[in-house]
């Protein structure tokens, strides 16, 4: 790895800890086993839950024989929908009431893993035997997989009562015309489903508390979230639910809110007072937990013959699965994000999402904005290549000015700031970039059968979204030690370490003696939990603030003690002392403070809530390059470059990190991940043996770059990075393969770009028999326009 910091923010003072690479300090435990994840609970007495999944991917149930199941050994129970008493619910996020989903299948099966009845058992391996017992009679409805087929007009309707396959749709405001252009590029472009694959799948346990209590802990991103959801699922008030998260071994969009599950075991805890704790196998996950991406993109992007964008257009079918929640609402993070860094004069987006039989559709890493960037870079790449101009040019000359922010997209986001030529400069100084081009002609010069491809990205993203609120709170212990609270909820982020640097940096308190609870609904009074890349620029900006409330409480407690003008009260952060100024030898140590204030009946703490009012707009430039083998079509990634901008960067150890686990994350979605099903629904990668995801062995070493370019938005200039090596990354590694081919006529190739696809591309190349990467949209979009007296915006998005 090879790693670059520049551009020290003026808000960091010579000598502040802010900035520096600070060690993580909650590795240790979990590097030594002492965290504690779910499955490390062990709560005594737990009756173990397993969910017994539909094989039908469209069905009507007739019956569900549970007898020969419940008479085995160690066997409690095995109950249907109509033994839990819990009606359907939405779950994350409301699209229709014809939606909701009921927490076991009632009469009908509309996915392969759906829940058609629980197990409980008083041991994992009796509840796993007898699952295997129960069966199901269902007589198959004709399942839709296919999400355009879903919205053709003749397509029967999975619910029914909805009248058809068309989860929600929107037709955009913004009018434009890219056939009046001088050169009209377009493409369909694939941005194939995705599994989330947590290191840790999705699982809960819940008991009922010595209250009367349900006490749920969960696997989840949003803990305060899941409590408010999971009180009203149940019918109960929030003062009658208890959250708490314990360590969560990944969430990535993929955990976020009230899981059909969660529901269930509750009802159950509840009716059996006793507690149940649910662990699925990996295939469980694979075909339950909600799915991700899964867009068909209909793109045209007007030019002029020098290459300056003059409109764009873009049709996009997007697949909910079978139950529309979040991911029906994701599209419309993807058309607000469409302009990305360029300035388009004209642009419009009109959207159809579609329910089919397949698992349901949620958040992943980047949630929409990672399906915008895909679909805008590939349609310049295209471009540069059908207008014979270098893809790094053709950027150039149609990005936004430095002098434009904020500036005010034509989508509605106001992006706050950017220097999207710098991102690109950096990014092809590192690659050496001319030099690569002229490697890249020599090898095509001498017919070589390793192919070089250099494909390039830039990208502009969305974190904290609509801004926001979030708390924090700060105490001082009098053995010196501190403990900070916060709403958010860190699964790997390592927020214990940015936020106690925010808590050193203004008290001295060293970062190893600070901890932080969160994940707690009891403990943290109310929290937003972590998605969207909010959680330093939100739950950093409120740890600081309170530790600013904290200071100042400080202050007026020294006075009192040491009889003193609080003006004179300075805290020296060099020796983690609080006195009169210019006499050191009187200052008191925090843990002193703390001993003396709690003799007075004081404490040395302090709380805040900090308020964002808008979202901030990371961005950044990625290049990849690629050797793709002519006689195999297998692609090797050689090097990958990441410049990306996060605003203030507080720790670059951290930064570095998030980029590390982005990218890799978007070359997995470039190169290897897909998942599939066949034509009855039935997933044919429901386990890691099917479904591939890169090892560190398939990638480089990253040389990742981290330039500053601060937002006014909150007190520490900062915008977030958990998801932008994400949305770099994969356009550029597409790119980079697409290129390689270029000479060759290839200007597509969808995703994922596997051996097989490469190779047969290769082989239309040489037979001259490429397809057109462009056909007309399905025309559910014209049947939309036609239904509309005014052209207006439904799909308003949330951001994950």
């Amino acid at each position: 790895m090879t790693a670059e910091h520049t551009a020290m923010s003026p808000t960091r003072t010579p000598g502040s800890i802010l900035g520096t690479r600070v060690t993580r300090t909650e590795d240790p435990g979990l590097l030594t086993g002492a965290a504690i994840y779910l499955d490390d609970l062990h709560i005594e007495g737990s009756l173990h839950a397993v969910f017994v999944r539909s094989d039908v991917a469209h069905g009507t149930i007739i019956s569900i024989e549970t007898a020969e199941a419940a008479s085995m050994s160690g066997v409690i129970a095995v109950l249907t929908f109509a033994d839990l008493g819990i009606a359907a619910h939405h779950g994350f996020a409301p699209v229709h009431d014809d939606f909701k989903r009921p927490p076991l299948a009632d009469g009908v099966v509309r996915f392969v893993g759906e829940s058609i009845a629980i197990v409980l058992a008083e041991t994992p391996e009796a509840g796993a035997d007898a699952a295997q017992m129960v069966w199901a009679d269902i007589e198959p409805l004709t399942p839709i997989i296919d999400m355009e087929a879903a919205l053709d007009a003749g397509a029967l309707p999975i619910f029914p009562a909805h009248g058809d396959n068309q989860a929600v749709r929107t037709v955009g405001k913004e009018r434009s015309d890219p056939t009046t252009a001088e050169r009209l590029v377009r493409g369909r472009y694939i941005n194939q489903r995705l599994a989330v694959v947590p290191i840790e799948p999705d699982r809960a346990a819940a008991e009922i508390d010595e209250q009367g209590r349900v006490k749920l802990w969960a696997s989840t991103q949003m803990p305060h979230l899941l409590h408010r959801q999971l009180a009203g699922a149940l019918g109960l008030e929030e003062s009658d639910v208890h959250v708490m998260t314990p360590q969560v071994g990944g969430g990535f969009g993929g955990k976020a809110g009230l899981m059909s599950e969660h529901v269930a075991i509750c009802a159950l805890a509840r009716q059996f007072q006793r507690p149940i704790t649910w662990v699925p196998p990996r295939s469980d996950d694979m075909k339950s937990l909600l799915h991700s991406r899964g867009q068909v993109q209909y793109a045209e992007l007007g030019c002029t013959e020098d290459g300056r964008f003059t409109s764009l257009r873009v049709r996009l079918v997007n697949d909910c699965g079978a139950y529309p929640n979040i991911g029906a609402m994701l599209p419309g993070l993807t058309r607000n994000m469409a302009q990305g860094t360029y300035a388009i004069p004209e642009l419009e987006f009109d959207i159809a999402v579609a329910v089919t039989n397949t698992t349901p559709m949620g958040a992943y890493r980047g949630a929409g904005r990672p399906e915008a960037t895909a679909l805008l870079e590939r349609l310049v790449d295209q471009a540069a290549l059908e207008l014979g101009i270098d893809p790094i040019e053709i950027r150039r000359r149609n990005f936004l000015a430095d002098d434009v922010f904020p500036f005010q997209t034509i989508t509605g986001p106001v992006y706050d700031t950017g220097q999207y030529t710098m991102a690109l400069d950096r990014a092809a100084e590192v690659a050496g970039y001319e030099a690569l081009r002229a490697e890249q002609a020599m090898r095509r010069e001498q017919g070589s059968e390793k192919l070089l491809g250099i494909g390039v990205a830039s990208y502009v993203e969305v974190t904290a979204g609509r801004g926001g609120t979030e708390f924090g709170a700060v105490e001082v212990h009098d053995d010196g030690t501190a403990t900070m609270y916060a709403g958010t909820l860190s699964h790997g982020q390592g927020h214990q370490t940015a936020y106690a640097m925010l808590v050193s940096d203004q008290t001295g308190i060293p970062v190893d003696k600070i901890t932080l609870v969160d994940g707690d609904t009891d403990r943290i009074r109310t929290g937003g939990g972590t998605g969207g890349s909010k959680s330093l620029q939100l739950g950093g900006s409120a740890v600081h603030g309170a530790t600013e409330v904290m200071v100042f409480k400080a202050k007026e407690l020294a006075a009192k003690l040491l009889e003193a003008d609080i003006a004179d009260i300075v805290v020296d952060t060099a020796s983690g002392t609080i006195g009169v100024a210019g006499v050191p030898a009187q200052g008191l140590s925090w843990g002193e403070l703390a001993q003396r204030a709690a003799a007075i009946g004081e404490r040395v703490d302090g709380e805040f809530d900090f308020v964002q009012k808008g979202g901030t707009f990371p961005f950044g430039t990625h290049i990849a390059v690629v050797e793709v083998d002519a006689g195999t079509g297998k692609v090797e990634l050689l090097r990958h470059i990441a410049v990306d901008d996060c605003g203030t960067v507080l720790n670059p150890l951290i930064v570095e990190g998030q980029q590390h686990g982005g990218i890799a994350a978007g070359v997995g979605q470039a190169l290897y991940e897909e998942v599939l099903f066949d034509d009855d629904g039935n997933p044919v990668t429901s386990n890691l043996a099917d479904y591939a995801i890169p090892s560190a062995a398939e990638l480089p070493s990253f040389e990742v770059i981290s330039t500053e370019t601060p937002t006014p938005m909150n007190p520490l200039g900062a915008k977030g990075i958990g998801e932008a090596g994400t949305i770099g990354s994969t356009p550029a590694v597409q790119n980079a393969v697409i290129d390689a081919l270029a000479h060759f006529g290839v200007r597509h190739i969808d995703l994922p770009c596997t051996p097989e696809r490469v190779w047969q591309t290769m082989q239309q190349a040489a037979a001259a028999t490429l397809p057109d990467p462009w056909r007309e949209p399905p025309e559910i979009f014209a049947r939309n326009r036609a239904e509309v007296d005014e052209p207006q915006d439904t799909a308003d998005a949330p951001v994950i």
